[in-house]
Order: structure tokens, then sequence, then C-alpha cells
């Protein structure tokens, strides 16, 4: 071929090849290849801070939810949640109003306390379950918070059997709002505030899922220092005084801040050596009444060993569970129930 021609037919060729990217970058169009003729994803009402995960798993270290926007959205009423028309719960829903539940990030289980809600939810009669649907309900809600996706997926089958063993039978007290997480993809979604974190667990499949929501939230201590000379004058005018030892959560661990006040007993029966007392511990309301009195029981025990710790002799002191009997305030409100959580120091002859 003639030189000239063959520099045309090059010249002609590359122009061809021009043509096509421009059209494509024009259009928007991939490349031609193996997957240039997939549909694109639908799209949706959600926005890409609920839709994509932003945790641990896809930024590839530790999670932490400080570091996620600050939402300053309007909030309702507590677990803020609304559920899509045509579902509802379909049990009644367990509540606590402080309590530790585990939520996996994508790096760990992350323990989270505070006031928890749980329920499973289901369809309406007449209506077909969806669990696509209600997940995307609940990540347009999450968005409109202000809120993240931190996980979608599978959780790993470790942490799930973590899950099952978490202390004070979390998995069973919470069964229904953690789904089937064991045998189907879980999200969990955050919303962090400046005052607080809204941790959401959603666990679908097709006939049915679990909502979890806890809202952090710091322990209300409710403990008062009562003096040594304050105890013996109640006890001497009424026989029993009352004590708001606080405790570690659905436990017998006398917390440290309660120490003092422990002390304060001891000043007590060391000033009066032939003082003797009954330590009667007590619960609230809430809860199964078996667990509360065995609670009770373990608490009171926990204040005769802290007591004989610091030399006070064992005869001098006995101890018993009363779980949620005489209540001293109404254990329909939460300052009603800390009331009720105590321990008395009851005058033995």
């Amino acid at each position: 071929m003639h030189k000239a021609a063959v520099m045309a037919l090059v010249l002609a060729l590359g122009l061809g090849a021009c043509g096509k990217q421009d059209a494509a970058q024009k259009t928007g169009s991939p490349p031609a290849g193996p997957e240039a003729s997939a549909p694109a994803a639908p799209a949706t009402a959600t926005s890409a801070a609920a839709s994509q995960p932003v945790g641990a798993a896809s930024a590839g270290k530790a999670f932490d939810a400080s570091g996620l926007p600050v939402s300053s959205a309007p909030l309702g009423a507590f677990p803020y949640i609304a559920l899509p028309s045509g579902y509802a719960t379909g049990t009644t829903p367990d509540v606590a109003d402080f309590d530790q539940v585990p939520f996996w990030t994508g790096d760990r289980l992350q323990p989270v306390e505070g006031r928890v809600w749980s329920a499973n939810i289901a369809a309406a009669q007449g209506k077909t379950f969806s669990d696509l649907e209600l997940v995307r309900n609940i990540e347009a809600v999450v968005a409109s918070l202000g809120g993240a996706k931190i996980f979608d997926d599978r959780i790993p089958e470790a942490a799930a059997q973590k899950i099952k063993e978490w202390p004070r039978d979390v998995a069973t007290k919470y069964n229904s709002g953690l789904g089937d997480l064991w045998n189907h993809p879980a999200q969990v979604f955050v919303v962090h505030r400046a005052d607080r974190d809204i941790w959401i667990h959603l666990c679908s499949h097709p006939f049915g899922g679990g909502l979890l929501i806890v809202e952090t939230r710091p322990l209300q201590i409710t403990a008062g220092l009562l003096p040594a000379s304050a105890l013996k004058a109640q006890i001497d005018q009424t026989g029993k005084v009352a004590l708001h030892v606080n405790f570690a959560t659905d436990r017998t661990d006398i917390l440290a801040d309660s120490q003092p006040q422990i002390g304060q007993v001891v000043q007590l029966l060391r000033q009066d050596a032939s003082l003797k007392l009954a330590v009667n511990g007590y619960t609230d309301g809430t809860g199964d009444p078996a667990h509360n009195q065995a609670l009770s029981d373990g608490r009171a025990r926990a204040v005769v060993a802290a007591l004989q710790a610091q030399g006070i002799d064992a005869s001098r002191l006995s101890s018993a569970g009363l779980g949620a009997a005489d209540p001293v305030a109404d254990n329909a409100t939460p300052e009603g129930q800390a009331k009720n959580r105590r321990v008395e120091l009851v005058k033995r002859s």
C-alpha cells in the first residue's frame, strides 16, 4: 500500500475510536464489555448515608460512633421509628429503662447501655410481608434522622454465638428484636446526637423480622450518703433505714461510688457493739418475679459480705432477698423504680 494511503487509514481508525469514547462519556454509558448490558440499580428514596454501610467493615478500621456526623434532626417519642404502612409489632414490645445490649459494628460486638425497645415485626392482616420493603423503609427513616448504616451483612458465626452467651440472658430477653440473626443478614444503624446515640438493629427474612433500638444514656446515680449518725437516728426512731446502694446493672456487684456508704454502716456497727442488723434486698416491680427475688437476695448477701470484709462479725448480720415486695414508690415511673431498688437495714433483737 502507498505510504500516504496507510497514514490516512490509521488516522481514520483513530478518529473512529475517539468518536466512540466521546459518545460514551456524553451518554454516561460504560465501555462495551461483559457487564455493559447489566441494568442500573433502581433509585430509592434513601440517602447514601443510610443505604451504604460506613462502619468498620467498609472503612477497614475500628468503628467509633463519635466519628459520625452529629444529627440535629427533630426526634419524636422513643423509640423514634414508626413502622411502614401494613406492618406492626407481632408481639408486645419488650422495653427496659436501662440495660446493656451488644451491637455488631463490623469489627466487634459493641456493648450499648441505655433505654431498650425490642419487638418482632409482622405484616398486618391482608398484607404480604416483604423484607426488602421493611429494610428500605427503615433506611429512609434513619436517613431522615441524620443517621448512618454501619453494617449490612450476615453477622459472623463467632459473634452471633457470643450474643447467645451475653450476660443477663440478653439473647432470650430481646429475642423478638434480635430476629433470626443466626441465619439471616442484619442491618445496624447509628444516629449520633450531641447528647446520645441511637443504635438500631434490624434482622428480617421473607416472613417476618426483628427490630431492636437502644438509646444510650448514663446510669442515673440515685444513692446518697447517709452518715452513721443519721443511720442511727432513723434506726432508733423506726427500727430500720433504707440505703440506695448502687449495683452493676442486673448484677450483685456493688459499685465503687457506694463504698463510702458501706463504710458508714461499718462505723455505725462499731459504735454500737450490741447492734445486730438484718440486711434486706429489694428490686423494682419490672421483670420476672423469680429473677428479681434471686437478684435481691444476691445483693443483700453482697452487702453483708462487704461489711464482714471490714471486720464486722457474721453473727451480727443476716440477709434476705424480698424482690419487688413492699414498694416505697410508684413502679410505673423510672423515678419510683429507682427508689424501690434499695437495701434496708432492720434492727434485730
